[in-house]
């Protein structure tokens, strides 16, 4: 079995690909992917008190690099 992802630019298309749906030729799936994690994300950014700062998020990277980078 082969996986394709097809963006659909005329309507006809779409029948087209139901017909082989219906001749067991195909199977139609739509994906959840991009909103699971979009919910994931919206999820974890309610149990967040405290945003961060362009400088918090700054200074966090720098230390982790000295970190990484002293030995």
């Amino acid at each position: 079995m082969e996986s394709i992802r097809i963006e659909i630019l005329n309507p006809k298309a779409k029948s087209l690909l139901k017909n082989l749906a219906d001749l067991n030729l195909i199977k139609i799936k739509k994906e959840k992917v991009n909103t699971e994690f979009a919910e994931l994300l919206t999820r974890l950014r309610k149990k967040s008190d405290d945003s961060f700062s362009l400088e918090d998020i700054t200074s966090e990277v720098e230390s982790v690099r000295e970190k990484r980078y002293a030995k």
